[in-house]
């Protein structure tokens, strides 16, 4: 299935937001980004690296800078998804019957292509590495196909899958968690993937 075929049925599938959604993606694709599925989610990248992108939840959908740190935001209509966490991501937050304004996205839009030409970006902070419990670390160990797996996760991804191992204080928990993970890292899904409505 193809990125455009992707987007499509990510759409389709919206009952709440698929109209709304479908308004994004022809504002979006007025731009030069290439649209592309990336966690799930219709994302807009320039030259390989991520500039926009936009999602579904139950109470809003959002438009995602994803450095939009370095945005002007002239109309206040960017927040920061999670304070002390996010450092360059920045959401604009739509609830229902808000207006969307396709001039306005696309000024945010041209400016965060501008930005990226420019090659404004904060990148990750990577000093924290995830401490991986030993049950985890030596199933990796044994296996380069989930070990690879593994390391094509997002940080946040990895880390999520580590506290859920070590957490479990019985030994026999702890395998039985680590069985009921290995398909869904192998299939570079997150632990927490089925709860966002992405």
């Amino acid at each position: 299935m193809s990125e455009v075929d992707k987007i499509t049925t990510f759409i389709e599938k919206q009952s709440q937001w698929k109209v709304e959604l479908e308004e994004l993606r022809k504002i979006f694709l007025q731009t030069e980004l290439k649209e592309e599925i990336k966690w799930g989610c219709p994302t807009y990248t320039l030259q390989g690296k991520l500039v926009a992108g936009f999602a579904a939840f139950k109470n809003h959908f959002a438009i995602w800078f994803h450095q939009g740190v370095f945005l002007k935001d002239p109309y206040q209509k960017l927040h920061n998804a999670q304070e002390g966490k996010t450092k360059g991501l920045r959401q604009w937050k739509f609830v229902k019957g808000d207006h969307i304004p396709p001039g306005l996205i696309l000024e945010y839009l041209y400016e965060s292509i501008e930005n990226t030409k420019a090659g404004k970006q904060i990148t990750p902070d990577k000093s924290k590495s995830v401490v991986l419990p030993p049950i985890l670390n030596k199933m990796l160990s044994a296996d380069k196909a989930l070990a690879s797996s593994f390391q094509s996760l997002t940080p946040g991804r990895q880390k999520e899958y580590a506290e859920y191992i070590a957490s479990a204080k019985k030994e026999e928990t702890q395998r039985n968690r680590l069985s009921r993970i290995i398909p869904m890292i192998l299939n570079g899904t997150g632990l927490n993937d089925k709860y966002k409505n992405c």
